[in-house]
């Protein structure tokens, strides 16, 4: 077995072989690509034509989704364990990609091609279970989304959205601009640096330069 294939199963190890079987395990260890996405790359654009699905192994993705007018908000993030079922959609539809993916901290993953994928629906159980849990579970982030921005106050949401990060970081010190949070959130900078002042008087959280501080999560 070459290199790439033995951390490949050791990576796929470490985590999915609690929930697929043996044989899918070889399967993907065989056809899957190893690939490392530094934090801030980019793992799919908008308008990318869908050919592989990833399996993250560590680190973070942040869905994106971005309007006729350029602007952006974030949908949901992708972790350890997750995979984007909405790519596999659009890999099975061959349509282009609706969505931007990016890295929150170093990523890495195992790229299957989505020719197999579709069959593995059929051929293995836990890989059907997988995708039909991945769908639903994307499919209530996206709807949470949506409802945090028809009936959520903007000071909550901006909280959510921090706390949020905090988890997926796992560290409670924010290295984030205020532009940053306001593309992510889709409101203005001046929006942000006045609602992140008013929860930190609220005692709820620490400005510093370039850096938010949450003690209580």
């Amino acid at each position: 077995m070459n290199t790439d294939k033995v951390i490949i199963r050791e990576k796929l190890n470490d985590y999915y072989s609690q929930i697929f079987e043996k044989e899918l395990i070889d399967e993907i260890v065989n056809l899957g690509i190893f690939r490392s996405i530094e934090s801030g790359g980019t793992l799919v654009d908008i308008g990318d034509n869908m050919t592989h699905i990833p399996l993250i192994l560590n680190g973070a993705i942040k869905i994106i989704r971005e309007d006729k007018n350029g602007e952006e908000i974030v949908l949901y993030f992708l972790e350890k364990g997750d995979t984007c079922a909405i790519s596999f959609v659009n890999c099975i539809n061959k349509t282009k990609s609706m969505f931007r993916g990016v890295a929150e901290k170093e990523t890495e993953g195992i790229f299957v091609p989505v020719s197999k994928v579709d069959e593995w629906l059929i051929k293995y159980e836990t890989w059907r279970h997988f995708i039909i849990d991945s769908y639903h579970m994307r499919l209530i982030e996206m709807v949470e989304s949506i409802d945090s921005l028809a009936f959520t106050k903007l000071d909550d949401r901006l909280l959510k959205y921090l706390t949020d990060r905090v988890k997926i970081m796992q560290d409670n010190t924010l290295i984030i601009t205020h532009q940053e949070i306001a593309d992510d959130i889709n409101t203005s900078r001046v929006v942000v640096s006045r609602l992140l002042k008013q929860l930190e008087n609220d005692g709820k959280l620490k400005i510093r330069r370039n850096r938010i501080i949450i003690d209580h999560i």
